[in-house]
């Protein structure tokens, strides 16, 4: 009987951008993470953020899968991330 190799779920951070008006959607993927519409502003500064945040995971040698919850918090609240209360869990 062949056995499932239990893989760690990656950790991806999703920025949500809800205010475009212009019809333009923009996507920008990276390693850990995926960004999804916001006018042209509101995408840059999500882009910055996200940029910023990977730039200090790396000077604390750190990633998202090694960060403490606590730790994450408050890189997030540095940089002026808002956060979901509760983390989105899949079931596969």
């Amino acid at each position: 009987m062949a056995t499932k190799k239990s893989r760690k779920p990656k950790k991806l951070l999703l920025g949500l951008g809800l205010d475009n008006q212009d019809g333009h959607l923009r996507v920008t993927s990276g390693e850990n993470y995926q960004l999804v519409g916001g006018s042209e502003e509101t995408h840059a500064v999500m882009q910055e953020k996200v940029i910023k945040l990977n730039e200090q995971l790396q000077q604390r040698g750190k990633t998202l899968e090694t960060v403490r919850r606590e730790e994450f918090h408050e890189l997030a609240d540095k940089l002026g991330l808002p956060l979901l209360q509760k983390p989105i869990h899949r079931t596969n």
